[in-house]
């Protein structure tokens, strides 16, 4: 779910679920309050309009009171002069908030109210001046200070006296059920909003603020240079979005920093494979040339084996630079290629005739096998294919142990490719190292006392030149019997033009 739409679900609950909420209370509590009313009271057709006026509902309550007192002028208006039938009518009253006022003629005969009431009483409505039928059932209004509502009974003595009944009602005092009700519905509204706060809280702290506590979490994480540590996931809104990209930033960040800190430990080893193997001509270079400065070689003979061993170092060192240089260029992917359509068999035949020489200064036996038709030709980089024969012949030479080496290359045809087999019968290669013996640096013989020498790039030259030619490169090897390496060349074919 979106923010947006999260924002807005909280705002509509906010809105919705406390209205909802206070108006199920307001109602449970005003029947709860209105069967009160009707049973302590005694107060029949209560609605809501009565709990909400609080004048009806004063005057809804002494209507019974005020009846029978109607009832009892009619029958015996001297009872109004009886103390004893006055005070039951006063006690009466006063569970409903209310008191009696007795007049005759002009003078008050009996007041039910303890404190001193001369104001309120000189208020009073003189006899005669309502309409005791039409102001029964709302009474009459006193306001100002008093704020009182009144009942008045007017009736005659049986000596011809005029009489008023008054029953006085404090607004001020208004009754308690209603008072309690609207605390309750109060009460009840604030405890639906905190708890309606609590859940919307809840939700947006879990849905916001705890995805923000992990981006800071693991933003110092990264500023410390920690980066072994996962982002837990987000949801499907924008923050979650955030915490996928930031994850994503971070695991792109770890195999960043851990490809700088393999290419900086290949760089080390590139190096000190480099030094070791530069150190080993030139210490023979130096050698032969103080045997030179110090007349050692003091015959003809003994002179050119000096020099012409010194010459081969000198290549093998010039060899070594040529690898460094052409592996800065891998690394940067800029090597030079001019692709061209070479002659398999003439090219075959004039690299094997510039290895023969070497080999047979090394007693080491070529023997050359072509397979393929003397037009079969291919789009290749001449140069860079006669280097990847020559890393793979001299990575063979290293490894002879046989008193008697032999290369064998092999041109066969393959369909739409030419495949090149050139094989050894050195010491094999162990099946687990089978794998990774194009990958830079990677040597079989581990030690850097062996004796054997090379970069450990050269196999790596191999791979990224075939593969750069649409082709590939693979080997075969049983241990102590000999390797095969291969690899393969796309054929050159004509297009016919429609």
């Amino acid at each position: 779910m979106k923010l947006r739409s999260k924002l807005i679900i909280t705002f509509l609950i906010l809105i919705l679920v406390p209205v909802l909420f206070t108006t199920a209370a307001f109602f449970g509590f005003s029947h709860y309050q209105i069967n009160s009313i009707k049973k302590l009271y005694g107060v029949e057709n209560v609605t809501y309009e009565t709990i909400s006026n609080t004048t009806a509902m004063l005057s809804r309550i002494t209507r019974e009171a005020y009846d029978n007192m109607r009832e009892k002028a009619e029958e015996d208006p001297d009872a109004f002069e009886d103390p004893s039938y006055l005070n039951t009518v006063n006690l009466d009253l006063e569970t409903r908030y209310s008191f009696l006022a007795v007049r005759k003629d002009d003078s008050y005969i009996y007041v039910g109210h303890k404190e001193d009431q001369t104001e309120l009483l000189d208020s009073l409505p003189e006899y005669g001046s309502h309409d005791t039928d039409q102001d029964q059932d709302v009474g009459i209004y006193i306001g100002g200070s008093l704020q009182a509502l009144v009942r008045q009974l007017d009736f005659r003595f049986t000596d011809g006296s005029e009489g008023s009944a008054f029953i006085v009602t404090s607004i001020s005092g208004m009754i308690p059920e209603v008072e309690s009700l609207i605390m309750d519905v109060v009460m009840v509204l604030a405890m639906i909003l905190i708890f309606t706060s609590m859940i919307l809280t809840a939700w947006i702290y879990k849905s916001i603020v705890t995805p923000i506590h992990h981006l800071q979490v693991a933003t110092k994480k990264i500023t410390d240079g920690n980066l072994d540590f996962e982002m837990p996931a987000g949801g499907e809104d924008e923050i979650g979005e955030l915490c996928t990209d930031f994850e994503e930033m971070r695991r792109r960040l770890k195999e960043s920093a851990e490809e700088k800190l393999e290419a900086e430990k290949q760089n080390r080893e590139l190096i000190s494979n480099i030094s070791h193997d530069l150190k080993t001509p030139i210490t023979a270079v130096k050698g032969y040339v103080e045997g030179l400065m110090d007349g050692v070689a003091d015959t003809p003979e003994k002179q050119e084996k000096y020099i012409r061993t010194i010459y081969n170092k000198a290549n093998d060192m010039e060899r070594l630079i040529n690898e460094l240089t052409f592996y800065s260029k891998i690394d940067t992917n800029r090597i030079p290629y001019h692709f061209d359509r070479i002659n398999v068999n003439d090219y075959f035949s004039d690299c094997v005739e510039e290895l023969s020489i070497e080999l047979e200064e090394q007693n080491i036996e070529l023997a050359y096998f072509n397979y393929v038709d003397e037009d079969v030709q291919v789009i290749a980089d001449a140069e860079q294919i006669k280097r990847v024969i020559n890393n793979i012949v001299s990575n063979s030479i290293k490894y002879i142990d046989k008193p008697k080496g032999y290369i064998n290359i092999r041109v066969k045809d393959v369909g739409d490719f030419v495949q090149v087999e050139i094989e050894d019968n050195g010491k094999g290669i162990a099946t687990k190292d089978l794998p990774l013996i194009f990958n830079r640096f990677y040597r079989t013989d581990a030690s850097r006392n062996s004796s054997k020498g090379g970069s450990g790039i050269g196999l790596s030259i191999v791979k990224k030149v075939i593969e750069d030619h649409g082709g590939k490169v693979w080997a075969t090897s049983k241990e102590n019997t000999g390797t095969v390496m291969y690899f393969v060349l796309r054929k050159y074919q004509e297009v016919p033009v429609t």
